[in-house]
């Protein structure tokens, strides 16, 4: 058995897997500084894509689900 290609092959992979991190986090490094200055949640969902979440927005949620009207603005 040839082990030592194996071996190799997973080596490569595991760089290429920390190469691709690492340029995701630099593509995306303004804008998930921003959200999270802004106090939003930050969540990645695939290379070069994430989904920003104004936590803000659960209270809204909560006073619907208690049957509380909103204020109008």
């Amino acid at each position: 058995m040839h082990f030592h290609g194996t071996n190799r092959l997973l080596r490569i992979k595991a760089q290429l897997g920390v190469l691709a991190g690492q340029a995701d986090r630099d593509l995306c490094v303004d804008q998930d500084w921003w959200a999270h200055r802004l106090g939003w949640t930050v969540t990645r969902t695939g290379f070069g894509a994430r989904h920003y979440r104004d936590p803000r927005f659960d209270l809204v949620l909560e006073l619907d689900a208690a049957g509380r009207p909103r204020s109008e603005s």
